[in-house]
C-alpha cells in the first residue's frame, strides 16, 4: 500500500502540473482562456486514445509491469516540454503533455484496479480514498515546486526547461526502483475462471459490452473527472483574474478539501455508509455548492470552489469499485474502459474555459450541474444494473 501510495502521489503531481500551466501558458503564448485549457485537453485526450492499449499492456505485462512502463512514458513526455519551451511552440507543448498523459493513462488503470482488488470489495472505496490523499496532496505540491522555477507574475517560457529535465530524470529513476519493488501480482475474483464457472456472474459473458453497470460507469468517470479538474484546474486561474496575491497557492484549498473528504471515506466506508450512499451524498453536495458559487459574491465564491473539492473527493473512490464489480475475467479490460472515461477531464474544463471567456468564471461553474445529475443516477440506479444470463445473447 505504501508503494502504491507513492505511485498515486506521482499521478497527482503529474496532473497538478496542468493547474499551474493554465495561467502560465496563457501569458507565455498570449492565448485566450479557452486555448489555455487545451493544456488539460491534451493530457486527458490521451486517456481515451490510449485507454484500450493500456488495458492490453496490463494484460500482457501484469499490473507491476504496466506501472513501470507508465513511468518511462511519462518521463518521455515531460522531457519534451524543454524543447517546446526552446522553440516557443504551443503545439509541441501539447504533444508533450499528450505523451505524458499516455503514461498517466496506463498508471491510472493499473494502480486503481490493483488497490480495488487488493482486499474486500465492499471496502475498496476506503482504500482508494487513502490513496487519494497521496494524489491530491502532491497535486498541490506540483504548483508549489513549479513556483520555485516559474513566476506567474513574470512569465518566461524558458523557465520551464530546467524543472522538466529534473522531473523526467526523477521519473526514470523511480521506474527503475519500482522494477525491484516487492509488488505481488493480484487477480480479481473470478479472473481465472473459465466460462463453465456457474458461480461467477462474468462466467456466462462473452463480451465486455455485456456489463451495463461498467459502461454506465465509464460515463460516471467522464463527468466525475470533468468536475474534479474544473475545481482543481480553475481556481489558480480564477485567483489570477481576481488579482489575488500568490494565486498558485489557491489550489491548496481544493486539494486540502479533497484530502478531508478522503479521510471521511477511509473512516466511514463501509462501516457507517456504503460506497453507493457516499456517492449519492457527494453528488448532492456538489450541486448545492455549485449553485452557491454562482450566486454568491466572487470574493466568497472562490473559496467555495474549495468545497467542490470536498464534494468531489469520494466520487472516484466510489465509482471505480462499483463499476468493476463482478467483472471477473474481464477486470483488466474493464479497467481500461474506465480509464477512457477520464477524457471528461479534456472536455468539461474546455467547456468551462469557453463559458468563462464568453460570460465569466463564476457563471462557468454551472457546467458542473449536469455532470452531478448523471453521477447521481449512477449512484442510485446505474451501478446496480446487471443483465441476466439468459438474455445476454
Amino acid at each position: 500500500m505504501v508503494l502504491i501510495g507513492s505511485m498515486f502521489a506521482v499521478l497527482g503531481f503529474a496532473l497538478g502540473i496542468n493547474a499551474f500551466f493554465v495561467p502560465f501558458v496563457k501569458e507565455a503564448f498570449h492565448i485566450s482562456i479557452t486555448m489555455s485549457y487545451l493544456v488539460m485537453t491534451a493530457t486527458f485526450l490521451s486517456f481515451v486514445v490510449f485507454g484500450l492499449p493500456s488495458g492490453a499492456i496490463i494484460k500482457k505485462f501484469g499490473y507491476k509491469g504496466g506501472m513501470i512502463i507508465a513511468f518511462l512514458i511519462m518521463a518521455m513526455g515531460f522531457y519534451l516540454i524543454a524543447p517546446a519551451a526552446k522553440l516557443v511552440s504551443f503545439p509541441l507543448l501539447l504533444v508533450a503533455l499528450f505523451i505524458s498523459g499516455m503514461g498517466q493513462t496506463l498508471l491510472t488503470g493499473a494502480v486503481n484496479t490493483y488497490v480495488a482488488i487488493l482486499g474486500p470489495a465492499e471496502s475498496a472505496a476506503s482504500r482508494i480514498a487513502i490513496m487519494g490523499i497521496c494524489s491530491k496532496t502532491f497535486y498541490a505540491v506540483a504548483s508549489l515546486i513549479l513556483a520555485v522555477f516559474m513566476d506567474l507574475a513574470n512569465v518566461r517560457i524558458e523557465d520551464t526547461i530546467l524543472p522538466f529535465y529534473i522531473i523526467s530524470g526523477v521519473l526514470v529513476v523511480m521506474g527503475f526502483l519500482y522494477y525491484f519493488a516487492p509488488l505481488p501480482e493480484v487477480l480479481a475474483i473470478g479472473e481465472e475462471d473459465d466460462d463453465s464457472t456457474a458461480s461467477s456472474y462474468a462466467a456466462s459473458k462473452t463480451s465486455i459490452f455485456q456489463f451495463p453497470h461498467l459502461l454506465l460507469g465509464v460515463f460516471a468517470i467522464f463527468f466525475d473527472i470533468g468536475v474534479e479538474y474544473i475545481a482543481l484546474g480553475s481556481i489558480t486561474d480564477y485567483a489570477t483574474i481576481l488579482n489575488l496575491p500568490s494565486p498558485e497557492s489557491y489550489v491548496w484549498f481544493v486539494s486540502a478539501a479533497m484530502v478531508v473528504g478522503y479521510l471521511f471515506g477511509a473512516m466511514f466506508i463501509p462501516k457507517f455508509v456504503s460506497q453507493g450512499r457516499a456517492l449519492l451524498i457527494s453528488t448532492l453536495s456538489g450541486m448545492l455548492v455549485t449553485i452557491l458559487i454562482v450566486f454568491l459574491p466572487v470574493g466568497i465564491s472562490i473559496y467555495l470552489v474549495a468545497l467542490l473539492g470536498l464534494a468531489n473527493a469520494l466520487m472516484w473512490p466510489a465509482i471505480w469499485p462499483l463499476a468493476i464489480a463482478d467483472l471477473g475475467k474481464f477486470t483488466k479490460m474493464g479497467s481500461s474502459f474506465l480509464v477512457m472515461g477520464i477524457i471528461g477531464g479534456a472536455f468539461l474544463p474546455l467547456l468551462f474555459g469557453y463559458v468563462a471567456d464568453v460570460v465569466s468564471h463564476q457563471v462557468a461553474y454551472l457546467v458542473c450541474l449536469p455532470a452531478y445529475l448523471y453521477i447521481m443516477y449512477f449512484a442510485f440506479a446505474g451501478s446496480k444494473i446487471r443483465t441476466k444470463p439468459n438474455i445476454d445473447n
